[in-house]
């Protein structure tokens, strides 16, 4: 049996959290909020590796992009192996970033995949010709107007924002059969958007296994393994848990992003 050194403190891993809604907003996940963390988790007491608590039902694939991107980086520069642990959900851009570690574990009942790329807006057209509204806008350049929601939809439109959404898609792809390779299943459904639970996320190969964070860590570290967790810093309000209207919305929207997946 080999005993403890209680003088020298055991491995650690440092374990950022990724919870809700990816945006641009500047209060949800994102990389100018996320990213500084990430660099200090990683950077900071020579952990054995880096671990992502993922609760993420997707959103900015820009921002989903570029913590993706942050994260390979720091873990090439401190060379350490990525953890992803799945909590509820890691769809869309939150399965964007699972794909940035080197393995991904789930639950039984975890939620991943939608591989795909949503745009969704509303039309206020008939809304404003009941009450004798008029539109005035004035352009320079014909592609300025695109998609206004207070305007007829045109086809043209339409098709260049179908073209944008492919751009999106294709390169979404690319990030998850570059991370995941021949682990994927060969199923022709796998990118369309399609969502897999538990075992078959593993049967697909979107995911490496059944696996919870810290048993898992000590199983690959060690009994002694430290857990040091790192997140974005509340604000002075948040933490007497006053919540101002962009705050609130903010929350509102979220629900609503977790509530596609009935969450």
């Amino acid at each position: 049996m080999k005993l403890r050194n209680p003088f020298k403190p055991g491995p650690s891993v440092a374990v950022v959290r990724l919870q809700g809604q990816i945006s641009n907003s500047g209060s949800g996940l994102d990389d100018p909020g996320m990213g500084p963390v990430i660099e200090k988790a990683v950077k900071r007491g020579k952990p054995k590796a880096l671990v992502l608590q993922i609760n993420s039902p997707g959103g900015s694939p820009v921002q989903s992009s570029l913590l993706a991107a942050r994260i390979r980086r720091v873990a090439k520069e401190q060379d350490i192996p990525v953890f992803a642990f799945v909590e509820d959900v890691a769809a869309s851009g939150g399965y964007w970033l699972a794909c940035a570690a080197d393995e991904i574990f789930i639950d039984e009942t975890s939620i991943v995949g939608s591989i795909g790329v949503i745009s969704a807006g509303f039309g206020f057209v008939e809304l404003i010709d009941r009450y004798g509204i008029e539109r005035r806008v004035h352009t320079a350049g014909e592609s300025k107007s695109m998609l206004d929601p207070f305007r007829p939809r045109k086809d043209e439109d339409v098709a260049r924002l179908d073209r944008l959404l492919g751009e999106i898609h294709q390169t979404f792809i690319a990030h998850v059969k570059s991370r995941r390779g021949d682990r994927l299943a060969d199923n022709p459904d796998l990118f369309t958007g399609e969502i897999y639970i538990g075992e078959g996320a593993i049967r697909q190969g979107l995911a490496d296994g059944i696996g919870h964070l810290v048993p898992e860590m000590k199983r690959r570290f060690g009994d002694d393994v430290r857990f040091r967790r790192y997140g974005k810093k509340r604000g002075l309000l948040q933490r007497f848990g006053i919540s101002l209207l962009g705050g609130a919305m903010t929350h509102v929207e979220d629900r609503a992003a977790f509530a596609r997946f009935g969450l």
